[in-house]
């Protein structure tokens, strides 16, 4: 099970062959792909064309949705944002921490494209899928 960012999602819409989005090309038909609530927005509020729009959208309707955020969630992003920022390190997208954050407190793999959750990595614990080694 794992849980993709729209950093991969964009690049694997658009046909852009990054590592990641090879990877999740893997994934596709192995692994369980969770589609949070937040990176569905993300994706979606994107996409320029209507026929896109609803191609993106009917394809995400065939994964596992997951809602990202409640009160708990809220609370504990806030935590990790001010624990880092103690550190000198400023998440720059509320989006990413609450992201990073489920995917802490759930133990679920994430698989992105940006930087911004190198440091939940690094101080927090976060566990990503590393385009080097792709077995999970």
């Amino acid at each position: 099970m794992i849980l993709v960012d729209s950093s991969v999602w964009v690049d694997y819409f658009n046909s852009f062959q990054s590592s990641e989005s090879h990877l999740l090309d893997i994934y596709l038909g192995q692994e369980t792909i969770l589609i949070g609530d937040l990176i569905l927005l993300e994706v979606l509020q994107g996409v320029r064309k209507d026929t896109d729009f609803e191609r993106i959208r009917k394809n995400f309707a065939s994964f596992q949705q997951v809602n990202l955020l409640n009160t708990s969630i809220a609370l504990q992003a806030a935590q990790y944002y001010r624990v880092l920022r103690k550190q000198g390190i400023t998440i720059r997208k509320t989006n990413d921490c609450i992201i990073a954050t489920w995917c802490i407190l759930n133990q679920i793999p994430l698989l992105h494209r940006d930087r911004d959750f190198d440091p939940f990595v690094d101080h927090l614990g976060l566990k990503i899928l590393n385009p080097e080694q792709p077995a999970l």
